[in-house]
């Protein structure tokens, strides 16, 4: 049996809480507004993202990814962004990544609202999903073992040059 073309930005995913449409160009500086919190990236790699100039150079590089825009279900008020990415239809797999989500909207059900409509959607066409998170990210490797996700690796990406240490995590298929 085939699967169904995996398109890596549908046009919306929701669910009763959270909903996902494709980033563009034009959602910049609202994003950009809910990104400007310092508090946000205390933990990542790129603990400047809040700067404008820096979150820039952010959603350029994400914009070439599968970029979503996610909002409030309720009140379409922007929560953040979230990203498939690596695609590799080989292994079976997709990393989801490049998230990040306002403050107001931490410790609640939404970042776990989110992944899942990535997750079950990806599940359609792959077997696993990584994540990629920074060493020192402890926010997002407690979400994503709460998720079931597994450390499998130690890797480094280069961020301005400099090789910072991630883990990579895994999701497999049930």
């Amino acid at each position: 049996m085939n699967k169904p073309q995996f398109d890596l930005q549908p046009e919306t995913l929701e669910n009763e809480i959270t909903k996902l449409i494709p980033l563009q160009e034009k959602h910049f500086e609202a994003l950009f507004e809910a990104a400007s919190d310092p508090l946000i990236w205390e933990q990542n790699p790129a603990k400047d993202r809040y700067q404008r100039d820096v979150f820039k150079a952010f959603f350029e590089i994400i914009m070439t990814k599968h970029p979503f825009l996610i909002l409030d279900k309720q009140t379409d008020e922007i929560m953040g962004t979230t990203s498939f990415y690596d695609y590799n239809p080989e292994k079976s797999n997709i990393a989801i990544g490049y998230t990040f989500i306002t403050r107001k909207y931490w410790g609640g059900p939404y970042n776990k609202s989110n992944k899942k409509l990535l997750i079950d959607y990806a599940f359609q066409h792959v077997d696993s999903v990584l994540f990629h998170v920074g060493a020192e990210n402890f926010r997002s490797q407690k979400a994503v073992l709460k998720l079931g996700a597994e450390k499998i690796n130690d890797i480094l990406f280069q961020i301005k040059g400099v090789d910072v240490p991630y883990f990579e995590y895994e999701l497999r298929k049930l």
